[in-house]
């Protein structure tokens, strides 16, 4: 069964639409919201680079945390096509950066997701 979701029709959306999605406990929702062959970094796993390593690192981060706060979203910048995105995590130590690019129907997806450490701390 497919299940029709919420598509991004800004880049900013694409944050709210991740934590409503990882609150839900929806992996293939969380990689959905990025391209075919997008890449990610996560501090506690890696390099994912494509969709389904991106829906398998979202499988496992769920199976350890069960619930995720909104975040402050810092202005976007543009360029054509391209929107660089970020939110600063309620913990400060650690920044979030994504690239999104606008798709043919108008609406976003990321492309490029770099979660890293800011300071010296580790992630939980």
């Amino acid at each position: 069964m497919t299940t029709t979701r919420t598509r991004a029709a800004q880049p900013e959306d694409l944050a709210r639409l991740w934590v409503e999605r990882a609150n839900a406990g929806d992996a293939e929702g969380l990689a959905e919201l990025y391209e075919e062959d997008a890449v990610m970094t996560l501090p506690t796993s890696g390099t994912h680079v494509g969709r389904p390593a991106i829906h398998r690192a979202f499988e496992e981060v769920l199976k350890h945390v069960s619930r995720f706060e909104p975040e402050e979203v810092l202005p976007t910048l543009y360029h054509g096509d391209f929107a660089l995105t970020s939110t600063v995590p309620a913990d400060r130590n650690r920044g979030r950066y994504q690239v999104a690019r606008r798709q043919p129907d108008g609406t976003w997806l990321r492309i490029l997701h770099h979660d890293a450490l800011v300071g010296l701390q580790k992630c939980p």
